[in-house]
């Protein structure tokens, strides 16, 4: 059984504007969406101090905020054999093994800089 880790993100992404909108189903191959879900990789992998890589394996949730760039996803991520500045995550095989661990990315800001 490979080492699969499902992850819980609640995360904004791309603005910052908040509300009491309820949160709706969205279409997980939506553009901003799967951008989203790259940043919330790249920033679970960043705050890791595990040295070994996680890639994207798939959707579980995806909601968004109405009104707002506010996502909610769940994903599930599997623990990889390549360490986190290796290049190509995506195509590195995942580690083998029966253990679980659940991880928890309860809130994520990405903002747009200006150079």
């Amino acid at each position: 059984m490979q080492w699969k880790v499902p992850l819980l993100v609640g995360l904004i992404v791309l603005g910052t504007q908040v509300c009491s909108c309820k949160f709706v189903d969205i279409d997980k191959n939506l553009k901003d969406f799967a951008s989203a879900v790259e940043y919330a990789v790249f920033q679970f992998n960043e705050d890791q101090e595990d040295e070994f890589a996680y890639k994207f394996l798939q959707v579980h949730r995806s909601q968004r905020k109405r009104l707002t760039w506010i996502y909610l996803m769940d994903l599930e991520m599997g623990r990889t054999v390549c360490k986190k500045r290796d290049e190509d995550i995506d195509n590195c095989p995942l580690q083998e093994g029966t253990e679980e661990k659940m991880f928890s990315l309860l809130n994520s800001t990405c903002v747009e800089r200006s150079w």
